[in-house]
């Protein structure tokens, strides 16, 4: 057994809490269903899809042109969780699923969601700059959009490989399949699906899968460029979450060091050679001399005595 199964079986279940990958799939899986209902509700009404495409669909697609992107800036995230048909979808999040089990279960839960993010970012940017700098092209940039996870997946695919080549699927198979196998065997199939005449997809996903790949070799160098993001979601999550702590307080500071109330009040015994010594130095120096321990225990005797 490899040294990533003896030290990272960690399991993950549907109900973990915080579970990064269960959240990326049902994102894109939610998405998909209420745009299906959106158009499920045009058919009904009798309006041809091309309005929906148009109304609906492409107002949350990336457009090629950059004009176009200007006026909606907000499809370089929207889009990546966009999906045209149940295929796709479905193809899309078992692959996801595939390589962020591994990915999670090796590095944890904060790394796949900035991984997926960055790589389908890089991948829209790639589909653009291939619409505006290729000329043949150019003659459908108004028309093309991107949309989808392929990108996203690529890249959390090339950095599960790069993060453990010698994990082992399936070990009870005469030593199992090397996980570089599955990535390859991902790898042509997904350039294999893009239509010859859409050749922006190939550079989409090449930039995801370059971008997973930059993502390691960074962070095996110390930079982690999953840090902000992370910190920013943990931020949005203590909004709605007043339990948990300010970031950027000490806990320890604040309830022990801060505080003027003492943790714990010292409560002596009573005895009677105690009581006798107060006395004592009543009689030699007045009461008001009494500290206030030593008024608190004449008090608690007196009470006593009373009961």
């Amino acid at each position: 057994m490899s040294y990533y199964e003896q030290d990272y079986r960690r399991r993950l279940h549907i109900g973990r809490e915080n579970n990064s990958l269960i959240a990326l799939v049902a994102i894109n899986l939610t998405v998909y269903v209420i745009f299906a209902f959106i158009k499920v509700v045009y058919i009904f009404t009798k309006i041809p899809d091309e309005f929906f495409l148009k109304n609906v669909f492409n107002w949350f697609a990336m457009p090629a042109g950059f004009e176009a992107f200007m006026t909606r800036p907000w499809t370089l995230i929207t889009h990546m969780f966009l999906h045209d048909s149940v295929w796709r979808v479905l193809a899309n999040m078992l692959w996801l699923w595939a390589f962020g089990y591994i990915m999670q279960d090796l590095t944890g839960n904060r790394k796949i969601v900035a991984i997926y993010i960055y790589g389908c970012i890089a991948g829209a940017i790639a589909f653009m700059m291939a619409y505006n700098f290729i000329p043949s092209l150019k003659a459908n940039i108004t028309t093309a959009t991107a949309f989808g996870a392929s990108a996203g997946i690529m890249a959390v695919a090339v950095s599960t490989t790069m993060v453990a080549p010698d994990f082992r699927l399936f070990p009870m198979l005469n030593g199992g399949i090397p996980l570089w196998v599955l990535t390859l065997l991902f790898v042509i199939i997904d350039l294999s699906s893009i239509p010859t005449t859409n050749t922006a997809e190939y550079f989409s996903h090449v930039a995801g899968g370059a971008m997973g790949f930059f993502f390691i070799f960074l962070l095996r160098r110390g930079f982690d460029w999953s840090e902000w993001m992370n910190n920013f979601f943990d931020w949005i999550g203590n909004l709605f979450n007043p339990d948990k702590p300010k970031r950027g307080k000490n806990i320890r500071t604040e309830v022990f060091y801060k505080k003027t109330r003492q943790p714990y009040k010292k409560t002596p015994n009573i005895t009677q050679q105690r009581i006798d010594e107060i006395l004592d130095k009543i009689n030699q120096k007045g009461y008001h001399f009494l500290t206030d321990e030593e008024k608190e225990l004449l008090k608690r005797a007196s009470e006593e005595d009373l009961k």
